[in-house]
């Protein structure tokens, strides 16, 4: 199973967003944290079978992530 990196985000009305930046219009929105998780986790193999679908390649996950203390 490939494993791609989620980005979420609080934004200034409380609500949440998630994208997967190695999945180009792969988004979730949702009033919670929990919310946008479960659906991120629905999107990304829907966002993938549809670009199957669709003759276009999938990704390999090229993003990671790390922590620089300031």
């Amino acid at each position: 199973m490939t494993q791609y990196l989620v980005i979420y985000e609080l934004a200034e009305d409380g609500g949440w967003s998630a994208h997967t930046p190695d999945l180009p219009g792969c988004y979730a929105a949702a009033d919670s944290r929990r919310e946008v998780e479960r659906l991120v986790r629905e999107a990304i193999p829907y966002h993938v079978d549809g670009m199957r679908a669709a003759g276009q390649t999938i990704p390999e996950p090229r993003i990671s992530v790390g922590y620089i203390a300031a």
